[in-house]
């Protein structure tokens, strides 16, 4: 399996994340739709061509419990749940947007589904406007929207949540996680108690000379 590595200082912090939603949301003249799609793809960690093709048939909001979105790619069919925040957002937006049950989730303004370059320009825009100029991150200048997805990813993974569970809510197999963003899965300053590791590695009496 080849994978290309995402390392750690590529990926954004939650708080850069934040501050490129929050630009979206406050630019008057964007489709209504962009906020709310990038939103989705950066909370839930959904590819970006995944998010386009939600329906709002596709999302169940409940009043309690979580809620979740059947998210379709390369025939098969995952189910990622959406904590209480996300089903209010979500509700909240269908409202406002009079969307039906087979509407898409965020269609464009002729109620198809916006075009990447739609998405990408904004986004590209959000990113000269708040990505400070340095090092760091003024030559991500140009990174597609998936970056959110990735670096959704690894903070699932850096809060301790199973591989196993990130790569089944991201559509994903466990080892290309690993192979993906291997510094996740480095063990900083682990202690090997080698008496212990001695113990259960060893051979019963009865086998040894």
């Amino acid at each position: 399996m080849s994978v290309e590595v995402m390392e750690e200082e590529w990926l954004y912090p939650e708080e850069q994340v934040r501050a490129l939603l929050e630009w979206v949301r406050g630019q008057e003249g964007v489709e209504r739709s962009v906020y709310p799609f990038m939103r989705v793809v950066a909370e839930q960690a959904l590819r970006p061509g995944e998010a386009r093709g939600l329906r709002v048939s596709d999302v169940v909001l409940p009043e309690r419990g979580l809620g979740k979105l059947t998210v379709r790619y390369r025939g098969k069919v995952r189910e990622v749940p959406l904590r209480s925040p996300s089903v209010e957002f979500l509700r909240a937006w269908i409202s406002e947007a009079g969307l039906r049950e087979d509407d898409l989730l965020f269609p464009d303004l002729g109620g198809r589904s916006a075009s990447t370059s739609v998405y990408q320009r904004v986004w590209e825009q959000a990113q000269e406007a708040v990505l400070p100029r340095d090092e760091r991150y003024w030559w991500r200048l140009g990174e597609p929207i998936s970056i959110l997805r990735e670096s959704c990813l690894v903070k699932w993974l850096g809060t301790g949540i199973s591989p196993f569970m990130v790569a089944e809510l991201a559509g994903v197999n466990p080892s290309w996680l690993a192979l993906r963003y291997p510094h996740c899965f480095h063990e900083k300053d682990a202690e090997i108690d080698w008496d212990r590791l001695a113990d259960v590695m060893g051979l019963p009496e009865s086998l040894k000379w």
